[in-house]
């Protein structure tokens, strides 16, 4: 009976969140809030997590983003503001290996943050991207992986990309510091 009671207490009591906090330098300045979803794309959620404590996306550009669609980020092999190479920002990812695929229900809302990815569904690695409105075309082929619980204004304010495929011409936004939050 013990046990029973012990295990009712964990399932009520509420889980360690996971989160990013993003530092915006350029255009747009400020600090973005992203409630992680480990419940819904937990390999995902791992990867940026790890990514993010290894500083990996520190200095990281906002290389991809379109007006009324999304802004991406994450190219940490290409995509760095100094020192990086911008004409290939976008088609770089880590070290580490890509993911299969964790689609859900969730859908493409304003503020959801999807993992960015090839043509190849288990091809994401490092990239996501953050809505600014919502696109349900991509709901069940992108993983999502968390939204903006704060500075949804910081992310209105990325400067935005050119042409079709959005990219960001001259100097982009970066992510100056990404940290891990519980």
């Amino acid at each position: 009976m013990r046990k029973l009671a012990f295990l009712f207490s964990l399932l009520a009591s509420p889980a360690l969140a996971t989160g990013l906090q993003i530092e915006v330098e350029g255009e747009a300045n400020g600090t973005v809030t992203i409630d992680l979803f480990e419940d819904v794309a937990p390999g995902h959620v791992e990867q940026i997590t790890a990514l993010a404590e290894a500083g990996a996306y520190d200095g990281i550009v906002f290389h991809r983003v379109i007006e009324g669609f999304m802004a991406q980020t994450g190219d940490v092999q290409f995509g760095k503001l100094e020192g990086g190479d911008m004409r290939m920002a976008g088609t770089g990812s880590s070290d580490r290996p890509d993911l299969k695929a964790e689609f859900s229900e969730v859908p493409f809302e304003r503020g959801v943050v999807g993992m960015a990815r090839s043509r190849n569904p288990d091809s994401a690695n490092s990239q996501f991207f953050i809505m600014f409105a919502p696109a349900h075309h991509l709901n069940g082929q992108y993983t999502v992986v968390g939204e903006v619980t704060d500075g949804m204004d910081v992310v209105d304010a990325i400067k935005r990309g050119k042409g079709p495929n959005g990219a960001v011409v001259g100097k982009p936004d970066a992510m100056a510091r990404v940290t891990v939050t519980e």
